[in-house]
């Protein structure tokens, strides 16, 4: 290991035992002991962690002490803090990127591993579903994309579009958001988008080789970060709780989520994915205007089926399974948790 990556692998290790003690104090000798290091060794560690804009309180005879970390997303910031077995244990960050979906798909076709992840401060080019943009300013919200590699069929791999939106959901409604999904990913604050997935895919005819999850979070955007023609239409975490949203700690919760979600779905099956996203939808039981490329349909939203397509049933009766489309929703409906 060279010396930048063992500076670095010190301070993480340094991080993630300040973080584990809260809002106790780590004592020097504790640190020096668990990293092999001497004292001044130590000091010298958390020296470079102030440059780097982490406040450290450091009492004699008490120890260290993690007041503040900066928001940022690189992996100093976001290893300590997770807990998941395979996801974002390898980090790809980049500070500008053009879409983190495009990075990622090349990695992954050169042998990159199942749950790695790639992550950004600002997209310049980001993607979003059918084509269109996905905005993000710099060191504003979350934008990341990760490499999966499921023992699945091609036919199944937009299941896990759908475990995405459920596990983004949760995540947001856990910290302070009522998010509702609009099918089949688009997750909504008050009927305003807030976050989008992209996901693609390689495959062989009877196997999916791997699939890049494309997840973006308006996080701390305001209005007047956005395009004009997107303030009307989108939203952010942050002005819907009325503060702002600790970045790293909401990247490293979503990670945690998904991949319970991910390996519900692979013990499981669609089923329990299927029922949870049902319950955070605003689109069931809405009449609805779906574009599809080749038409449009108008009807009811009544379900979901197992493969996760949507059911519309038309005013003469007929019932129409849609699997791919924009869906424009006609009437208010409140958040279907609210009962």
């Amino acid at each position: 290991m060279n010396t930048e990556a063992l500076e670095q692998t010190h301070e993480e290790l340094v991080l993630s035992f300040l973080v584990e003690s809260g809002e106790d104090y780590a004592s020097g000798e504790v640190l020096s002991g668990k990293l092999g290091l001497s004292r001044t060794a130590v000091w010298k560690v958390v020296e470079s962690l102030r440059g780097k804009g982490y406040r450290i309180d450091a009492v004699p005879a008490r120890g260290y002490r993690l007041v503040s970390v900066p928001d940022r997303l690189s992996p100093l910031e976001l290893a300590p803090l997770l807990s998941t077995h395979d996801l974002g244990r390898t980090l790809h960050y980049v500070e500008t990127l053009p879409s983190t979906n495009e990075l990622a798909f090349r990695l992954a076709a050169e042998g990159a591993g199942h749950g790695e992840v790639v992550l950004c401060e600002q997209q310049t080019a980001g993607k979003g579903r059918r084509g269109r943009q996905w905005v993000s300013p710099k060191g504003k919200n979350l934008a990341l994309s990760v490499i999966l590699r499921p023992e699945l069929p091609p036919q199944e791999a937009p299941e896990l579009t759908l475990v995405a939106a459920v596990a983004l959901a949760e995540t947001l409604r856990e910290a302070g958001g009522d998010a509702t999904i609009k099918w089949p990913n688009d997750v909504q604050l008050g009927g305003r988008k807030v976050a989008g997935i992209l996901t693609e895919l390689s495959a062989e005819p009877d196997r999916v080789s791997f699939v890049v999850l494309g997840i973006g979070v308006n996080l701390n955007t305001r209005a007047a970060d956005l395009p004009q023609e997107l303030a009307e239409t989108a939203t952010s975490l942050a002005e819907a709780r009325g503060q702002d949203v600790p970045r790293a700690l909401f990247t490293a919760a979503l990670l945690t989520r998904l991949e319970s979600w991910l390996d519900r779905h692979a013990e499981q099956g669609f089923g329990p994915v299927r029922e949870a996203w049902k319950r955070l939808s605003s689109t069931l039981g809405q009449d609805v205007l779906v574009r599809t490329d080749r038409a449009e349909l108008r009807g009811r939203a009544v379900d979901i089926d197992v493969s996760g397509a949507l059911l519309v049933r038309r005013e003469d009766g007929t019932l129409e399974r849609v699997l791919a489309g924009d869906v424009e929703q006609l009437r208010p409906r409140k958040d279907p948790l609210a009962r």
